[in-house]
This record gives structure tokens, sequence and C-alpha cells, in this order.
């Protein structure tokens, strides 16, 4: 396969930042509507899970990971193919994951100069590093290694929290537990103040050792873009292919999981496979209607928003769309019900954020790292 831009790539991309920008709290609205919304499943979904556990909104960080893994086998075979010296593919690897790190801080508040108690890990960082260590080793190992190194690091990592537990851990407790676990007593030691303030400022859902396995979920999105790349395989035999792997991940997790619980906090192996299933799953599906279909007018309104993924993380800490939507609705909604007011605004704020990629996208304006 040639090397031109995978438009499923950008709308399943666009897809997963959807709820990010608005849809996750859209559908919460319109949950509410109902008599018993409030304990329904879908509502629930969008929410994370406290500790074990799974739910959808757990999948969207991974899944953007995932993406980006996908599209490293296309862009360095576009750089091989232009004979781009080897030191300056490792420069542009380093810088990218370097900066992904720098706008992390950022929008952990950087620049309010109180690095005192600075968070240090973020999501951005995670997918800068993590990516950036996946992407190292694809470019020195063929897959067989690779894929024996992916087992290392995931097997590696559940024994090391199932028989190192926090040494400041109380009595007897549970390794893979909030207090229990080594991936907090880590980050308490190495970042002490500058940790996630949500989780009491002594763990972090982004913190160091969690990012090993985290690098995993990067090598399966890279296998992916490999698989994709391939020459003399039709389309829909790849995504046959892809459905099984996806298959075999998910059992293989869910079995995994019986002893080293599904935890996106701790990013747990098992979580690794069972988040891998569905990110190839979804990936398959896109593939198959958008790149071997052909069927691309639907999925525009996802690529508007899947070319610009990182400027709709950066830019709502710069611009406020609340600010913008109550400028043009808070009149409106005020006539309305409650539950309904929350509907139209949500709606509202979500179009927003729409249009403004849709305009940076008709400029051709694309913040990339």
């Amino acid at each position: 396969m040639d090397n031109k831009r995978l438009a499923s790539l950008d709308a399943l991309r666009g897809f997963d930042m959807l709820f990010i920008i608005g849809l996750s709290s859209l559908i919460v609205a319109l949950c509410r509507l109902f008599p018993g919304g409030e304990d329904c499943w879908l509502l629930h979904q969008m929410s994370h899970v406290s500790w074990h556990g799974l739910r959808h909104h757990d999948t969207i960080f991974p899944l953007f990971l995932f993406i980006a893994g996908i599209s490293f086998p296309f862009s360095y075979a576009k750089q091989q193919a232009k004979g781009v010296a080897r030191w300056k593919i490792y420069r542009k690897i380093f810088v990218r994951g370097l900066v992904l790190v720098l706008l992390g801080l950022v929008c952990n508040g950087l620049l309010k100069f109180h690095w005192s108690d600075l968070r240090i890990c973020s999501v951005l960082g995670r997918i800068g590093l993590a990516w950036m260590f996946a992407a190292l080793l694809f470019i020195n190992f063929k897959p067989s290694v690779r894929a024996v190194i992916a087992v290392v690091l995931l097997v590696g990592y559940w024994l090391l929290l199932r028989f190192v537990p926090a040494p400041d851990a109380p009595a007897g407790a549970d390794p893979f537990s909030f207090e229990g676990n080594l991936v907090g007593y880590i980050d308490r030691c190495v970042l002490p103040g500058h940790l996630y303030k949500g989780d009491k400022g002594v763990f972090d859902p982004e913190g160091l050792l969690s990012t090993v396995p985290a690098v995993v979920t990067a090598m399966l999105g890279m296998f992916t873009g490999e698989w994709v790349r391939k020459d003399g395989i039709r389309g829909g035999k790849k995504t046959l292919w892809m459905v099984a792997a996806a298959a075999v991940l998910l059992v293989l997790g869910l079995i995994w999981s019986k002893w080293f619980p599904l935890n996106k906090k701790l990013w747990t192996s098992s979580f690794v496979l069972v988040v891998g299933a569905y990110s190839l799953a979804m990936f398959a599906l896109f593939y198959w209607l958008i790149d071997v279909k052909g069927w691309k007018k639907w999925a525009f309104p996802l690529v508007v928003v899947g070319m610009n993924s990182i400027a709709i993380f950066m830019i709502p800490r710069i611009i406020d769309f609340k600010y913008a939507t109550n400028f043009f609705l808070e009149g409106l909604c005020g006539l309305m019900s409650p539950l309904w007011g929350k509907v139209v605004w949500q709606l509202g704020f979500l179009l927003l954020g729409w249009l403004f990629l849709y305009f940076l996208y008709k400029k051709k304006v694309f913040l990339k790292v």
C-alpha cells in the first residue's frame, strides 16, 4: 500500500475526540430527559470508573495513543522513501515526544509559574513518551522481536505489581489497590507534591511506571499500521484479520483480568489488551467503511475534528467556549425546562467547537507536533 493518508484514521481520531469536545456531556444531558436516565447504562459510560473496571470513557485516551501508533509506519516509510538520514528520524522522534511532554506541562499550568506544585505528568506527556519509545523500538527491531518485547513488558509489569507492593502500603493491602500499588509509591517518591490533585495528590493516573504498559498500546497501533501497509492483500481480507486479532486480544485480556484487574489508572496489562481489542475493532470498522468500501462523505464531520486533534485538546484551555455558548444560547435555554435547556446548551457547545475546527480546516491551519 502506498503512503497516502488514511481517511479512516482521521475519521476515527475525530470520533474519539468528539467525546472530549462535548459529545459525552450531550449524551448525559439526553439520557436525563428520560425517566430513570440518571441510572441508565449509557449515561454511566460517559464517565471514568473510580478504580477497577472499564467504561467507554476509559477507552478514549488509549484509542488516541493506538491511533498515533498506526500513523508511524506510514510516516517512517515516507521518510525512508525520501532518503531522510537516520539521525534526522531519531531527532524527529525525540523532538515530537518531548514537545508533547512540554505541551502537557503547559496544559497543567506551566505558564502560571506556580512550579512548586505543578503537576508533572499529563495525558499529552504520556502520549509523547509512550509513542516515542514505541517508535524507537519500531525502527530498531523486526516485528517478531517487538512482539516478544511487548509480551515481556506486559508480563513483567504484572509480576512487578503483583509481588512488589508499595512499601508504605497499609498491612495486608491489595497490591492492585489504590493504597497498595507500587505505581503510586514510585510517583510519591520521585515527584512529591507534583501529582494529580484529583487523587488526593498521592497518585497520578499518568505516572511514571504505568507509562511502561502504555508503550505497548502504541506498539499495538504500530503493528496495525504495518499490517495495513502490506501490499498484495485485499482490504477486505486485512479487515477480517484485524477483527480476528481484536477477538483474540479481547479473550486474552478478559481472562487475564481475573488475576490482573482492568484498571485505566494503573494501565494494567489486561487493560492494554482489552482496550487494544476495542481500538483495533473500531479501526477495522472505519477502515472497511472508508478506505475499503470508499464510503467517505458521512465521515467528513469526524475528519474535520480528527485532523486537528492537538488543537482541540489545547485551545479550550485558552479560548473560553463556554462563555461563547452562553452568549448565544443562555437566553434561549432560559425559556426551556432545565433538562431541555441543558440539551440545547450542550448541543450548541459541541457545534461551536466543531465550527471552530471547520474554520481551521477551511483555512488549512493544522496544529501538528
